[in-house]
């Protein structure tokens, strides 16, 4: 197992983990404290950063998208894609997503509609509408331009110029140098990814297993308590487990295709039963409301809260800091894995068909589930506000479901899908996790590799799950974000910096397609290369193909 692991990650990613959670497990209140802490000093001072690199990512990939960088291919000439466009659109929404987005598209209205944005009045029209348009904002376009980030270089690095590795530190090497970036600061970097990676995977599982625990009691007739709890966490490590020993084609692919098929059965049958011509008339006024505002709030800071006799309603650092942060610190996994599963396509395709079956697949989830449990609001059937304040949101998630015909099967397939989309997302990350670790990348990690890495995402949300740490977890994850900012930034000046020498570098390359075949004897980020071409080798710019 260790002969083909990179200790010094290995190794310190664990240290680093062990050194944060183990005083949130002797010392939970005081850990949580002083994060919790942590973190309102980081939403104050670094909130407008957040929101910068999020509208920064966007218009970065808009140029990707639209410049000679997205013509390139990623892989040799004659490479295909190695999945289809179905399972690839599948496999990335799978990993990106998960479990999450069911739970969040149909309950997340419901604090919207409480507290809205702008100082609008609670309960009213008008924050109605916004209600149904901001969780497909949050769950939108820049979410999956924050994952792309990490995703760019590192596919270029792994299926352009061949290398063997996927770590993030590998990716900024145009930019450090690749001495620096092979030194204590790259393993750094590596370590600070991964430690991401867990946070943010085990504050996941943290979240889908009560989910998935009352789903089973609503079906099973039992009462929640901690040995089911244990027991759900243990189904989906081993259905997870097996997949991470099958690999990619024959367990995330398959696990992807068959969530997406079964994902799309819910959703049509909710759009069917439920108020068909409400949910697709409130889905499509929302989509031009989000669409006609988009960098209204991406841009919003309540700026002058508490100034002035102004409200201040916390709604920026509460909902789109928080979120821009999360998919920060997650972007590592979800991004090594789009750049693993996209060799055979051209980068432009890698960045729209993302943005496209990422925002598509989280909108559905919003625009049908949440609207269904909003027109139960409004029409008096249910008051799913109510069971949420008095209860909690997993009660409210079932007791919408709960108002469908079938509500047994219903509940049934729900169950499943949160299920399995949960053992893709943990088999995607343990399968990033263990390719970080991984001195040279020929094939796929190691089989006993991934299986230390799904064990590991499932012990530590089990400590934590009965000690009041995964909030407190969540928030150190958040707070780890704010040097990812630095990496964010070095990533995308990284991938233009090695893609445009590169493209100078072709004695020729043509369009639309653009296969990168010449490269210099010594790479300009070493000691013996430089950034200055020979006269003989400038490229004449792009050309229409013939």
């Amino acid at each position: 197992m260790f002969s083909n692991i990179h200790k010094p990650i290995f190794f310190g990613s664990l240290g680093l983990l062990l050194l944060v959670t183990l005083p949130l497990i002797l010392f939970p209140e005081v850990g949580r404290i002083w994060v919790m802490a942590a973190q309102a000093f980081v939403t104050d001072n670094f909130g407008m950063l957040y929101l910068g690199m999020g509208v920064a990512s966007l218009g970065f990939m808009i140029y990707i998208v639209f410049s000679d960088i997205g013509q390139i291919k990623l892989g040799d000439v004659d490479a295909e894609p190695e999945f289809s466009l179905f399972s690839w659109g599948a496999m990335l929404f799978a990993a990106g997503i998960g479990g999450a987005v069911v739970f969040w598209g149909m309950v997340e209205w419901m604090y919207y509609l409480q507290s809205p944005p702008f100082h609008l009045e609670p309960f009213s029209e008008e924050a109605t509408a916004w209600a149904t348009a901001y969780g497909m904002f949050h769950w939108g376009p820049i979410a999956w331009s924050i994952y792309l980030v990490p995703a760019l270089p590192m596919a270029y690095f792994l299926h352009v110029r061949k290398h063997k590795v996927l770590r993030i530190s590998e990716a900024i090497r145009p930019v450090l140098g690749e001495k620096l970036a092979r030194s204590w600061l790259g393993n750094l970097i590596n370590i600070l990814f991964i430690f991401g990676m867990l946070g943010g995977g085990a504050t996941s599982l943290g979240i889908l297993v009560p989910l998935i625990n009352e789903g089973l009691s609503n079906l099973f007739n039992f009462t929640p308590n901690a040995a089911s709890q244990i027991a759900v966490l243990i189904g989906t490590t081993a259905l997870f487990a097996i997949s991470a020993w099958r690999g990619l084609k024959g367990g995330i692919e398959l696990l992807s295709d068959i969530n997406m098929w079964l994902g799309l059965a819910v959703l049509m049958f909710v759009l069917i039963m439920g108020p068909t011509a409400f949910i697709l008339d409130t889905g499509l006024n929302a989509i031009g409301l989000m669409l006609s505002n988009l960098l209204r709030m991406a841009t919003w800071t309540e700026p002058f809260g508490n100034l002035g006799g102004f409200e201040d309603s916390g709604f920026p650092g509460a909902w789109t800091i928080f979120y821009w942060a999360w998919w920060l610190v997650f972007a590592p996994t979800v991004g090594l894995f789009i750049a693993r599963i996209s060799k055979g396509r051209r980068i432009k395709t890698m960045v729209a068909g993302s943005m496209f079956f990422g925002t598509l697949g989280c909108a559905l989830f919003f625009i049908i589930l949440g609207n269904y449990g909003l027109y139960l609001q409004l029409s008096g059937t249910l008051d799913v506000i109510a069971i949420m304040n008095e209860t909690s949101a997993n009660a409210a998630f079932y007791a919408v479901l709960s108002q469908l015909p079938l509500t047994w099967l219903v509940t049934l397939a729900v169950v499943i899908l949160l299920s399995i989309f949960t053992a893709t997302t943990f088999d995607s990350i343990a399968y990033i996790l263990s390719s970080a670790a991984e001195k040279n990348l020929e094939e796929e990690p190691g089989r006993f590799h991934r299986l230390f890495w799904a064990f590991t995402l499932s012990l530590l949300p089990m400590s934590l799950l009965f000690l009041g740490g995964l909030e407190t977890l969540q928030t150190a994850s958040i707070v780890s974000g704010v040097p990812l900012l630095l990496i964010a930034v070095l990533l995308m000046m990284s991938m233009v910096r090695a893609a445009k020498y590169d493209l100078r570098f072709q004695p020729d390359y043509s369009e639309p397609e653009i296969n990168i075949e010449e490269f210099p004897e010594n790479d300009p980020w070493t000691e013996q290369g430089s950034w200055e071409l020979p006269d003989d080798t400038e490229g004449e710019g792009p050309k229409p193909q013939t």
